[in-house]
């Protein structure tokens, strides 16, 4: 049986952003390569006319994740910068878009595009109850992603064709099973 879109869906695409790509400050390994499936959910879910949400690592210059304020990650996605702005070739239509930036200041680190941010907000204004989330990195942001979704009573749906991880992928798809995230692909949803 496919997984019907309804009104009461959105799509998330978690930071594809230009340092998370390969050759950026922060790559996730094929990051790239998962840009043209992440364009076919973008396209399917703009063509229903429902809304597609952006989230971007948006940071301050001195953020408390960078190795240079004793964080764990070198500087990346650092606010207005070209490692900042969204993947290259990734589809950004102007309908039905939102774009909802984390971690933009410097003692306050985000994982989850629900931390900090107007999503949970946004989608409660739109009566959305099912969220179906893409994007890098699995084991980080998306995890966390998902798993803010799931904490707030979303049905979180992962996009297992359109998620790229850095070292714990499954490990980090096992934890979203277990809390009740849904794995699917591209051909689960009747067009």
């Amino acid at each position: 049986m496919k997984i019907k879109l309804t009104p009461k869906d959105a799509l998330i695409v978690v930071d594809m952003q230009r340092d998370f790509m390969p050759g950026g400050a922060l790559p996730v390994k094929d990051g790239d390569k998962i840009i043209p499936t992440i364009n076919r959910y973008i396209q399917l879910f703009s063509n229903k006319s429902l809304p597609i949400f952006f989230t971007r690592d948006w940071h301050p210059s001195n953020h408390l994740s960078f190795t240079t304020h004793g964080g764990r990650w070198p500087v990346h996605c650092v606010a207005n910068t070209a490692g900042a702005a969204f993947a290259k070739d990734l589809l950004i239509l102007q309908d039905n878009k939102f774009i909802i930036s984390k971690g933009t200041v410097e003692d306050f680190d985000a994982y989850s595009g629900f931390q900090g941010t107007i999503l949970h907000n946004l989608l409660q204004e739109r009566g959305i109850q099912r969220v179906f989330i893409c994007g890098v990195a699995t084991d980080f942001c998306v995890k966390h992603t998902a798993l803010g979704a799931l904490h707030l009573s979303y049905i979180a749906f992962i996009l297992n064709d359109a998620i790229k991880g850095v070292m714990q992928e499954e490990e980090a798809k096992e934890e979203l099973l277990a809390n009740g995230g849904i794995l699917i692909d591209y051909n689960d949803l009747a067009k």
